[in-house]
């Protein structure tokens, strides 16, 4: 039976449609989210950050209530008031602020939030990034077992522990998901203007151009961990480097049988 020549080179890999990544990764991102917000609602529970969060509402309200005033406005609309009017709401202001109750409220939830975002999207990743792909093998998260992908080396070996980890934690879920959440959490909360935006342009910039000017159309988590996404139909996947120098070494052989005297 001739031997079959699957792809062994970084040039060879057979990585996958744009499209089929594109769904993997879509239900993958649905079936994270599901996992992160059951864990985010089942830690607000235990941490009581519901009740935190409507005190801090109640103040809000009494202080808007009581000045005829609106907390929730921009720059904007701020500087398009009449002197009387800036008065006003600077009084209400002044007043939320030098409620301790209001402040340690607003404390605990600003701190609480930011904890609870962490665990609950950190579960997220690590049960569906991360321990799925040690369950299935060959990196295959559910999504991409679904449309036929799988993740390798970029020598054609199947990926280590260590490579899930790096990829699915410190790429896709620090630099990737963590960065980004925090700078639109700050930037919710006021405690982060223009250069929140420009991070958040730059990060999406610089994943636009690793994808379009990478060979395999890889993005940072997989430049991180020296990983790409193939096709597992037409993508042999070698168990370790021993086997994949086997397969290299047998190839040569039976071209040197090939080769003319």
């Amino acid at each position: 039976m001739p031997f079959r020549r699957w792809s062994v080179t970084r040039e060879q890999l057979q990585i996958a449609s744009v499209w089929k990544r594109i769904a993997a990764w879509l239900f993958d991102g649905l079936l994270t989210m599901v996992l992160a917000v059951g864990l985010y609602l089942l830690l607000a529970q235990v941490t009581g950050y519901d009740r935190h969060s409507e005190t801090l509402d109640k103040a809000y309200t009494r202080y808007e209530t009581e000045y005829g005033v609106s907390f929730a406005l921009t720059q904007e609309e701020y500087e398009s008031f009449t002197e009387e009017e800036k008065k006003n709401y600077d009084a209400a202001y002044d007043a939320l602020i030098h409620d301790e109750e209001a402040i340690e409220a607003y404390n605990r939830v600003i701190s609480l939030l930011l904890v609870l975002v962490s665990l609950s999207l950190l579960g997220g990743f690590l049960g569906m990034e991360f321990l799925v792909p040690l369950l299935f093998h060959d990196g295959q998260t559910i999504g991409k077992k679904i449309f036929g992908l799988g993740l390798v080396r970029i020598d054609g070996v199947r990926v280590t522990t260590v490579q899930l980890f790096v990829r699915a934690i410190l790429g896709k879920f620090t630099v990737e998901t963590m960065i980004p959440v925090y700078i639109l959490i700050m930037l919710f909360f006021g405690a982060m203007g223009m250069l929140g935006v420009i991070v958040l342009g730059v990060l999406l910039l610089v994943q636009g151009i690793l994808f379009c000017v990478n060979e395999n159309h890889s993005q940072l988590h997989d430049l991180m961990a020296g990983t790409a996404v193939v096709d597992v139909k037409s993508q042999r996947i070698f168990a370790d480097a021993e086997e994949l120098l086997a397969y290299k070494t047998r190839l040569a052989e039976e071209r040197a049988n090939r080769a003319p005297y």
